[in-house]
């Protein structure tokens, strides 16, 4: 019996320390304030700017683009004007690496 009521105990010790640590961590319930507000603080108006009369932009108008598609045909680009670069440091000297099918038909070097 003294073995139950120890293990009682110590829950209703690990719950008190588990609500302390709640209490700390979350926030209060329900609303704290005054029903009433302030009197010294009325509602004043914003001063509101008039909107910037322009063209209406719609997004196929904007030229966005996603950053990676950008690198992609970049590096895309890059690869192509590195061959046609080889292709003529290749034929400088003397060395015929063109294209092998020209307008369909296979063309030998």
């Amino acid at each position: 019996m003294d073995n139950l009521k120890e293990q009682v105990d110590m829950n209703h010790g690990i719950a008190r320390f588990i609500e302390s640590l709640l209490r700390l961590l979350l926030p209060a319930p329900g609303c704290h304030r005054s029903p009433e507000p302030p009197s010294s603080m009325s509602s004043v108006d914003a001063p509101t700017r008039p909107l910037p009369r322009g063209p209406v932009l719609r997004g196929e108008d904007i030229g966005l683009v996603r950053p990676y598609l950008v690198a992609f045909e970049q590096r895309q680009e890059e690869r192509r004007q590195r061959g046609r670069r080889r292709a003529l440091w290749l034929a400088v000297h003397g060395v015929d690496v063109g294209p092998c099918l020209i307008h369909g038909m296979e063309v030998t070097a």
